[in-house]
């Protein structure tokens, strides 16, 4: 393939990438907002089963979205955010994956990013449901089941994550529509547990801890003028919760969803005026000077749930215009809840797009450790 080529290539998967994490220009207003809940009802055209759904899909976009707390013998925790994004246009396919560590002990967050033309990425479907490999960062496994490693100057963890819950399918049925012409599927694995390695450059150590999986694919590209906030939260009382907003070019809100799994794996899927969201902060990034709201707070009244959301670390930023063109924020969270009157902590992950505007690649930067498309 020519050098020409493969800068087109480069081009239009980071543009596609780029609109699945929906930017926007403009940043949300600072005030409480009052969010309406989404209807619970029942319209996927193909009702979810696992291990299948587990496995990639003949849709335009797609991601599998992995984060969670990791936790050495001698009590240090680390987070992670492992993601492998896929998109297709036409005969142009091609995957992104980012992988970041938030490193409590040493206050420091630290992230890579690699980019790949779709041959030799997707390994045999007729032998696991998910099978990704992007020169050595792997996922792999169904059914709830996975094993994923990935690596970074150091940083590298070897993982296996086991579902302790059933999936829970987001708006009921794990199949959204958008309203506007377009909708995706969407479920998440809300608490698995994690065993494996950690290599902090000096040796490996053995971890444990808890994960969380975001699954989602169709052919959508919804609200491309705007943002969202995402947030997962896992408790210990064994409460999950999942509660996002998408955000026009104004700020203002124009869809929300949120999920609340009980202990038990009970799924109840928030309506309208079930949860408000309040920010108590914000963070300039020193790098690339975007500003981020930063701790927030949430009530979702008809589960007697109210949580205080603390970045564990404000810098938790990811510049990846070298593999979509998009600067975001994600980052491990400490959760202090009341839930049914009692006191609770809990850990979490907060997603947040949008607040910086979109750049074209930079097809002469390097992209760390990663590899150039086939």
């Amino acid at each position: 393939m020519t050098p020409r080529r493969l800068a087109r290539r480069a081009t239009v998967l980071g543009r596609m990438l780029a609109c699945l994490l929906m930017i926007a220009l403009a940043a949300p207003a600072a005030t409480a907002l009052q969010l309406q809940g989404t209807p619970v009802a029942s319209d996927a055209p193909v009702p979810v089963e696992f291990p299948r759904d587990d496995g990639p899909h003949d849709a335009g976009v797609e991601w599998w979205y992995f984060t969670g707390h990791l936790f050495t013998g001698d009590g240090d925790r680390y987070g992670f955010e492992y993601v492998t994004f896929r998109a297709r246009s036409d005969n142009l396919e091609g995957y992104v994956s980012h992988f970041a560590v938030m490193d409590n002990p040493r206050q420091r967050f630290r992230y890579d990013q690699r980019l790949r033309g779709a041959p030799g990425v997707a390994g045999h479907a007729a032998l696991l449901d998910l099978d990704l490999d992007l020169s050595g960062w792997t996922m792999r496994g169904g059914d709830g089941q996975f094993a994923l490693a990935a690596d970074m100057p150091g940083y590298a963890m070897r993982l296996d994550v086991d579902a302790m819950k059933p999936a829970a399918l987001h708006d009921g049925d794990g199949y959204i529509d958008y309203g506007n012409g377009t909708a995706s599927y969407y479920y998440s694995w809300t608490r698995m547990n994690v065993t494996g390695a950690l290599d902090l450059g000096q040796g490996w150590q053995q971890v444990s801890g808890e994960a969380w999986m975001d699954h989602q694919w169709g052919d959508f590209m919804t609200y491309q003028e705007g943002g969202w906030d995402w947030f997962s939260v896992q408790l210990e009382d064994g409460t999950d919760a999942m509660l996002y907003l998408i955000r026009d070019a104004e700020g203002s809100p124009l869809r929300v969803d949120g999920s609340i799994v009980s202990a038990d794996g009970a799924l109840s899927v928030l309506r309208k005026g079930d949860f408000v969201i309040s920010t108590d902060g914000e963070w300039t990034s020193p790098e690339t000077g975007t500003t981020y709201p930063s701790g927030w707070t949430i009530s979702v009244p008809g589960q007697e749930l109210a949580m205080t959301i603390a970045p564990s670390l404000p810098d938790q930023e990811l510049d990846t215009r070298a593999t979509t063109g998009v600067i975001y924020w994600e980052g491990e969270a400490v959760v202090a809840a009341t839930h049914r009157g009692r006191p609770v902590a809990g850990l979490g992950y907060v997603e947040l797009t949008g607040y910086a505007p979109y750049e074209p690649l930079d097809l002469g930067s390097a992209v760390a450790v990663g590899t150039p498309l086939p």
